[in-house]
């Protein structure tokens, strides 16, 4: 029985035209070998298994060739060819940095620098995975790098540049390897195929591709894979069934069931993804990546940019045509905000359901029921508390309407303060407006508002303030209002009372207004400090009762409490000196019966 060698060894490039996918590198390179101006040290950078180390031993072999090929080729028929391929070259070294990055083996290595090659002309260094060399190794090797012997070449390969010093990038000739594309790795994986004598699918090999993700040495890693899980016939689905990948056609059923609003049946297709093992987010990621594709295909500049197949991308041209682009940018700004969501979510398939119901309800009205199959909108369904949210948003309008006139009151210096919402809006009307009431004076909320407008059949609506209907009624001015009335209105003013007036609108708070004669209002104060503060508002303060109480008739006052004279709370022995004074018989019996006060 012969060795196994996987394909990744056993179908590895050994000239520069047999390299997939790198055609401008192996050409600089090549030119570089036929002209013999070659630098002193490369740089090769790119993806995992795209071929860097590759393409260093392959240059490596062609600037030791004794004779040369016209294009820049090795010969393999020099003895530095035949040395290089029988793995006996002592020209070529090659040092993995990812276990040998101390100083100690930078120096062994510039040790051999020293010896000049016996056969051919250079020494060539290959250092791999570069970027693992410790600082103190790479500072030991810039002097060495930056001036080799005229017979030493370095090549350093790293999937990481930018963990490698500046000093050392700056000594470098710099190559970028790309990434394969998935038409030159489904090319390369049918000659292999065709070699092996395995028969495969096309969409097979496509699947295999989008898998190994630029990189030719996974791409044939998996095809190993699945060549040994179908025995010799490699189809669609058997290599998705093997790398558990999700098919393709579930995303153009989704598609195609959103854009006829069918929810239910999306539904269960999301049950039989999950339950065949496959995970929300994975699913709302490849449906992603299926949605950009769909709307690449439908512009034909932005059509080069699948890397897909031709049957695969007639697919998505045909799907393209069903939607408009519009439908495609919501659905992919959806699927973005489940995917930055989904890792926070505490129900991810929650997410991932309302995600797709969102997009399937793209292209549905706003109002109404179709045919049985298609739900209102997520929108809809809220209608009604968003309604009452915003009944709730006007009466707090209310309040802040209040406050902004009361600031303006300030600025006012020559007649009396008016409200500013009397002053703009002319036409108010206070039968559309909700008495506030309560059967306490510790405080009132906008709930306590809102029962007292439904008892009295009040609406409170967005303007009620200040309607700007010029057919509406003239204001009240001589409505009679109670004691109680009194108070809450004063309540409420105190706490529409802006920010640079809370302190004494907190004591403004615990004073009870009294009606002495109505309309006449009278306010006592118990401290002067406060009288004094309240008397340098109190023309605003009188405007707004007559405003929400609708009597311009009203009158404010405010008065000081007069104190009594405070008593003096006398001890016993005080009480009793007193008693004896008023009645001296008390201090004669005390004499007579000798006592003492205790």
């Amino acid at each position: 029985m012969n060795e196994y060698i996987v394909s990744a060894r056993k179908y590895r490039p050994s000239s520069f035209d047999t390299v997939v996918g790198q055609a401008s590198l192996t050409t600089t390179l090549k030119n570089a070998v036929k002209s013999g101006k070659l630098a002193h040290a490369y740089l090769f950078c790119g993806p995992r298994g795209v071929g860097k180390t590759t393409c260093a031993r392959i240059f490596a072999k062609a600037i030791n060739c004794m004779s040369p090929t016209s294009e820049g080729e090795a010969c393999n028929n020099c003895e530095s060819c035949k040395a290089f391929n029988e793995q006996r070259s002592f020209n070529i070294f090659e040092l993995d940095a990812a276990s040998n990055n101390s100083v100690e083996h930078i120096k062994t290595l510039m040790e051999q620098t020293r010896i000049p090659p016996q056969v051919g002309r250079y020494k060539v260094f290959i250092i791999d995975e570069v970027h693992m060399l410790s600082t103190a190794a790479f500072n030991a090797f810039l002097k060495t790098l930056e001036e080799p012997p005229a017979h030493v070449i370095f090549i350093l390969a790293t999937t990481e540049k930018h963990k490698i010093l500046p000093t050392i990038i700056s000594r470098c000739q710099i190559y970028d390897f790309e990434r394969m594309t998935v038409a030159n790795t489904i090319s390369h994986l049918k000659m292999v195929a065709e070699k092996e004598g395995i028969a495969v699918e096309e969409q097979a090999l496509e699947v295999i591709a989008e898998k190994a993700d630029g990189g030719m040495r996974d791409a044939l890693s998996i095809f190993d894979q699945a060549a040994s899980f179908c025995q010799g016939n490699i189809t669609y689905q058997k290599v998705i069934e093997d790398l558990n990948v999700l098919d393709a056609d579930n995303y153009f059923k989704i598609i195609d069931f959103s854009l006829d609003n069918k929810v239910s049946e999306i539904m269960v297709l999301l049950n039989n993804v999950i339950n065949k093992g496959f995970d929300g987010g994975q699913l709302i990621n490849g449906l992603a990546r299926h949605v950009r594709n769909v709307l690449m295909a439908k512009d034909p500049q932005t059509l080069p940019l699948l890397e897909t197949s031709e049957q695969q991308r007639e697919k998505y041209k045909v799907q393209a045509q069903k939607a408009d682009s519009r439908f495609f940018y919501q659905a992919l700004r959806f699927m973005n905000d489940c995917d930055v969501n989904y890792r926070q979510s505490s129900n991810k398939r929650l997410l991932v359901e309302l995600t797709l119901i969102e997009i399937a309800q793209i292209t549905q009205q706003d109002e109404g029921v179709g045919n049985g199959r298609r739900p209102r909108r997520l929108k809809c369904l809220f209608q009604s508390i968003v309604r009452r949210q915003q009944q709730v948003k006007a009466a707090e309008q209310v309040a802040a309407a209040v406050v902004v006139a009361d600031k303006k009151q300030d600025e006012k210096e020559e007649k009396a303060p008016v409200m500013q919402a009397e002053v703009q809006h002319a036409n108010y009307n206070p039968v559309n407006r909700p008495v506030l009431k309560s059967n306490s004076n510790v405080g009132f909320s906008w709930n306590k508002v809102r029962e007292m407008a439904k008892k009295k059949k009040i609406q409170i609506v967005p303007g009620m303030l200040a309607p700007n209907d010029p057919n509406s009624k003239q204001p009240v001015v001589d409505n009679h209002f109670s004691q109680e009335d009194l108070e809450l209105q004063w309540m409420a003013m105190c706490n529409r009372m802006p920010q640079k007036l809370s302190a004494i609108a907190t004591r403004m708070k615990n004073m009870n207004p009294e009606i002495a004669e109505f309309p006449h209002v009278v306010v006592c104060v118990d401290n002067q400090v406060i009288l004094e503060q309240m008397q340098q508002i109190q023309k605003s303060i009188l405007n707004t009762l007559k405003l929400y109480l609708s009597n311009n008739a009203i009158t404010f006052e405010l008065s000081l409490t007069q104190h009594e004279t405070a008593v003096k709370i006398m001890s016993r022995r005080e009480q009793f000196e007193e008693m004896g004074k008023e009645n001296p018989a008390v201090e004669k019996l005390r004499d007579i019966m000798d006592l003492e006060l205790a």
